[in-house]
């Protein structure tokens, strides 16, 4: 076989692939039918809503901010810390139960009208494309003349702005939004790291938006792959009735064809070149299609000019497709529905039985213990407050046991801020003669002036004692 020799793949292996591997750029043609307004008002919406919730407040706080830094995640009004593990598995188990549902419903709803991959793409980045390079046509023709044409160089600079936009607005969301407006106003000498980080994220927008397009759908994105277990053949699709569509003929000259001899589909390609993944809507269910209705629109135009009644192309199931039958009611449309419900009853409930603050007191760090000129033995622990309230408040530390035990604690109250945890030293000198009947404990009472009280104790270390035996571990209490 001669080096030369390409060897074409009998048929194409992605949607976005020439059969000999290259890359197949799509320019879909824009439809603008009732779903696409339709789509064009929520998408709208959801722009102006991903904007601002990283700018807006409630309760004092963002509405959403994901600090990694911080371990803190703040989500409606609720602030979850990493020690929060049941909460949090509690919220990632109902949302994972709402894609079930929600799949399970309208299949893939959420890929052509929620997701910021397809919202950004065909709302803001293709528009922008066609009001600088033309419609699909013009685009395809800049495509075959290669090269960086000039208005192609004007496109590429809106992106960079546009991409600027979307970066700072994503980062919002991890870092907050008056933490970005540092890094934005600042000189870049000032705060490299976060200049570096907004660069970063700008080239990533770039890139997705200019080069990887609808293959961050079609290669990156799993949920397409999850089709076979997340849809049943009674799940909402979009779908091309065959029944009524086949055989396939082309209009003859005049517009007229013969009763009886075709079906409605009078094979004009208007689905396909409207697909902003590439597929035939007519080879049936795809892993590429994101049911962004446009084949829909395209279709429903095209019955309207030929006189033909629409949705040959429409909102059905595969089911109603082969027996006329639709089906709502089924084991997994109310299995998911009650799952719900439990896990997000028993994380308002957890909520609402969530203390004001969590104490935790810990070992500190250096010497197990210290024996005193007077007898004594000095014990250095770690109290850690979480203020898990919205406002700042100060904490009192008093040791109550053992009996004849003094503390030291060198800041008391101690002020934690809303929402944050703070860690105060503090030094127990305990009599020697505790130590020979066993291991004695130390318990402490923290309160604040507003009602809060816990007590926490742990084990104290000194003479002829292992520091395994006595304890070492962190001691957890919430408030009452």
């Amino acid at each position: 076989m001669s080096e030369s020799t390409i060897l074409e793949a009998p048929e194409r292996v992605l949607s976005t692939l020439n059969q000999d591997g290259t890359r197949r750029w799509l320019r879909p043609r824009l439809s603008k039918g009732r779903f696409y307004w339709l789509r064009l008002w929520v998408a709208w919406g959801l722009i102006l809503l991903f904007t601002l919730i990283p700018v807006l407040k409630l309760n004092g706080k963002p509405l959403m901010l994901l600090d990694l830094g911080a371990r803190e995640f703040t989500l409606f009004g609720a602030t979850f810390h990493a020690t929060d593990t049941l909460l949090l598995m509690l919220l990632m188990v109902g949302i994972l139960l709402s894609v079930f549902l929600l799949t399970a419903l309208l299949g893939r709803v959420w890929c052509g009208w929620g997701c910021p991959q397809t919202v950004y793409m065909e709302y803001v980045f293709r528009p922008i494309e066609r009001f600088i390079e033309g419609d699909h046509l013009s685009q395809h023709q800049l495509d075959q003349q290669g090269g960086l044409s000039p208005r192609r160089l004007l496109k590429y600079a809106v992106f960079a702005v546009v991409s600027a936009f979307l970066a700072n607005t994503f980062l919002a969301y991890w870092v907050g939004w008056e933490t970005l407006l540092t890094w934005i106003t600042g000189s870049p000498l000032e705060n490299w790291a976060g200049f570096l980080v907004m660069a970063v994220t700008t080239v990533l927008m770039f890139a997705d938006f200019v080069w990887f397009r609808e293959q961050t759908c079609i290669v990156a994105c799993p949920y397409g792959r999850f089709q076979s277990v997340l849809l049943d053949k009674h799940s909402l699709i979009v779908a091309y009735d065959p029944h009524r569509g086949e055989p396939r003929a082309k209009l003859r000259k005049g517009g007229d064809r013969k009763p009886g001899t075709a079906g409605d589909c009078i094979d004009c390609n208007h689905c396909v070149v409207v697909c902003p993944t590439g597929i035939d809507i007519r080879e049936g269910l795809q892993m590429e299609c994101i049911a962004c209705t446009q084949c829909i629109d395209a279709c429903d135009a095209i019955m309207d000019k030929v006189g033909t009644p629409r949705g040959l192309i429409r909102y059905c199931s595969q089911e109603e497709l082969a027996t006329g039958v639709r089906r709502f009611l089924r084991p997994r449309v109310v299995i998911y529905p009650l799952a719900l419900a439990l896990v997000f009853g028993l994380l308002v409930f957890n909520l609402a039985r969530r203390e004001d603050a969590v104490v935790t007191i810990l070992r500190g760090q250096g010497t197990a213990y210290t024996e005193l000129p007077d007898g004594r033995v000095s014990n250095q622990l770690r109290i850690k407050v979480d203020n898990q309230s919205g406002e700042d408040r100060a904490y009192w530390i008093r040791l109550l046991e053992p009996a004849r035990s003094q503390a030291i604690v060198p800041s008391n109250p101690f002020l934690v801020p809303a929402t944050r945890m703070s860690t105060t030293v503090v030094v127990v000198m305990t009599p020697v003669e505790l130590f020979r009947g066993g291991v004695p404990r130390a318990l402490f009472e923290v309160t604040d002036s507003l009602g809060f009280a816990t007590q926490v104790e742990t084990a104290l270390l000194g003479p002829g004692q292992a520091r395994s035996e006595a304890g070492g571990k962190e001691d957890r209490h919430g408030g009452e």
